[in-house]
């Protein structure tokens, strides 16, 4: 089969009317309907245990630090609507730390699993959908996804890059409605394809995740180069993000995200602070080093750090822009990735 022939997949009823309900509700506010109608797919990985999250829930389950020392002074408890005021009491410098040993792996890490009928991950907020106007007809869609947790892949029997709180995403770029380009995050890299290159269900991009880090793929049954160890992709279980997300709207130049329904906590999008816990020092029980890289890495920032700014279909901080137009399978493509990532910038 050709990548970007659409999958022979049919989507349940149940899903269908879940779609049409939440079409329904969106409707006569900010959310243009194309931004439904051609959102993104995510396949996770058969073996993945760590299931897209539930936001609010993870707020429970931390608290805010610096050096490892918990921040007083903020809000008890923390939620999606307070969340920004930490921001006076230490900003970028924040980090959410587990209330439990991270490294011994509670069972809050593993998040909600999609419901199988519906693919909706039932009482969890998994997906933030940000809709940014850059003017002249032109519109970029990011679907962001939410894991509690990024089980980083292992190179040699050492596992790298783990991390709590997790935050990747696909941008959609439309053109007056149409859909054009399609921006598939992958730790701080990615890639763009042109709409009509990519894996379709329907007229709905897909999006696989590799196992465990969450990095998003044009392609299923991967085992795709990541620094020094390897992503793997698979056409495993299917989640429709649309159905359990938050929607708003951002201005670029006022820099503010407006809910589209009323009553939609949006403070926490202004945090500055780290989703996770700090680098653990090499001293502690469970963190190692293996040639540069360690196992248990710094959480991310939220989405207001993904550049929904960015001009071209890649963030600012790549140093050129290109998009592909055709995929290759990827027993072909890992030599060019590679070739690739040697000269990309971090963002």
């Amino acid at each position: 089969m050709n990548v970007n022939e659409a999958l022979a997949v049919t989507i349940s009823p149940e899903s269908i009317a879940l779609q049409e309900e939440l079409a329904k509700s969106l409707n006569h506010t900010s959310i243009p309907g194309y931004v439904l109608e051609y959102a993104p797919y995510v396949y996770l990985h058969r073996d993945d245990v760590y299931y897209p999250s539930d936001m609010a829930k993870h707020l429970e389950n931390t608290y805010p630090a610096i050096n490892f020392t918990a921040v007083t002074g903020g809000p008890d408890p923390l939620t999606l609507d307070n969340l920004n005021e930490l921001n006076k009491l230490g900003g970028e410098d924040i980090f959410l730390s587990s209330t439990e040993d991270v490294t011994t792996l509670p069972k809050f890490l593993h998040g909600q699993e999609p419901d199988p009928i519906t693919y909706r991950t039932d009482n969890a907020k998994s997906c933030v959908v940000i809709v940014v106007d850059k003017g002249n007809g032109l519109i970029d869609a990011f679907y962001m996804y939410w894991y509690i947790f990024n089980d980083g892949p292992s190179a040699l029997g050492h596992q790298v890059g783990n991390h709590l709180g997790d935050w990747e995403h696909n941008m959609v770029r439309f053109q007056n409605g149409t859909p054009t380009a399609v921006w598939y995050s992958q730790h701080e890299f990615g890639f763009a394809f042109t709409y009509s290159a990519v894996q379709k269900i329907g007229k709905r991009p897909v999006s696989f995740s590799a196992k465990g880090s969450h990095a998003n793929y044009a392609v299923a049954d991967g085992l795709i180069p990541a620094h020094i160890v390897y992503d793997r992709t698979q056409q495993g279980k299917l989640w429709d993000p649309t159905l359990s997300a938050y929607y708003y709207t951002y201005e670029t130049e006022k820099k503010e995200f407006t809910p589209a329904v009323e009553g939609t906590p949006v403070n926490y999008l202004y945090f500055e602070g780290k989703w996770g816990d700090d680098q653990f020092p090499q001293s502690k029980k469970g963190q190692e080093e293996f040639y540069g890289y360690v196992k248990w890495i710094p959480g991310p920032q939220g989405p207001w750090f993904k550049h929904l700014d960015r001009p071209d279909y890649l963030p600012q901080s790549f140093s050129f822009c290109f998009i592909l137009s055709f995929q290759v399978p990827c027993k072909q493509k890992h030599r060019s990735i590679l070739r690739l990532r040697r000269n990309l910038p971090s963002p």
